[in-house]
């Protein structure tokens, strides 16, 4: 690229998520923040955002208007709602702008991104830390070496403001265990359990999910044999951990030109 740092907007600037992001951006040298954004009703447009996150000025205001800043930068970092991040998408594929996605409940949503890295480059991830996505891989080699043998289970904790269940990172971890396992989730996944449920049906993957407090995000694979269970866990202190891969996955994204990726490829894991 003709720039020496790649220039980055940030959507959703003044959530959690968003403000973490901005703070993070102080510690990358290759990336420059340009522009933040949130919706047009936010009581936080006009604002600063580096003040907004807690962290040193950026001397540029929070935005509303994707298409007014769009020509300006690189990358985008969309941490939003399926809603949004499906209109944001739309827009960066008419500039051909790329894009680090990490919204999750997206759903059929999905078919979108993937056609618009026909035209522009976009990593996509349930959760961007990078911690998580090694246990993606070790889950991945577990799961091949016991077998059928070892029964799942996935348990998952996160802050009770958090709007869908079971999260995305866990059922990521599931359709992992399922392709393994040549299994169909939708058929064999198992939501909870209450009452007189009986014996465990073997072929089944559990999911169980905790909200409360203000838990950042905890997810556990347990694998349960005869005499013995492995146990697959991460846990995030705090939401740096997603920043600071969202911000690797932006710099790395942007050295390509169209193509749907994860965060295995950013961490050069990918098949």
């Amino acid at each position: 690229m003709p720039q020496s740092t790649t220039r980055i907007a940030i959507t959703g600037a003044a959530g959690r998520m968003g403000r973490s992001l901005v703070a993070s951006c102080e510690t990358r040298l290759d990336l420059n923040l340009v522009a933040a954004l949130e919706e047009a009703n936010s009581p936080h447009i006009g604002s600063d955002p580096g003040l907004l996150a807690g962290s040193t000025a950026v001397g540029f205001e929070i935005e509303s208007s994707l298409e007014s800043v769009i020509d300006g930068i690189d990358v985008l970092i969309d941490f939003t709602t399926p809603a949004a991040t499906l209109a944001n998408t739309a827009i960066c594929r008419a500039a051909r702008k790329r894009m680090v996605v990490g919204t999750t409940g997206l759903g059929d949503g999905l078919r979108h991104l993937r056609a618009a890295s026909d035209d522009i480059a976009l990593v996509f991830a349930p959760n961007m830390s990078i911690g998580v996505n090694i246990c993606f891989r070790l889950v991945e080699l577990a799961v091949q070496a016991l077998g059928d043998d070892f029964d799942v289970e996935i348990i998952e904790a996160h802050h009770r403001q958090k709007v869908d269940a079971p999260s995305g990172t866990a059922m990521k971890l599931g359709e992992i265990v399922a392709q393994i396992l040549e299994r169909d989730l939708k058929r064999e996944a198992v939501y909870g359990r209450e009452g007189h449920s009986g014996p465990r049906d073997p072929k089944t993957i559990g999911f169980a999910t905790v909200r409360a407090g203000e838990i950042v995000g905890d997810h556990t694979v347990l694998l349960a044999g005869a005499g013995e269970r492995v146990e697959i866990t991460h846990r995030a202190a705090d939401r740096s951990a997603f920043s600071k891969g969202a911000l690797r996955a932006a710099s790395w994204i942007a050295e390509r030109d169209r193509g749907m990726f994860d965060m295995l490829d950013v961490l050069g894991l990918g098949r």
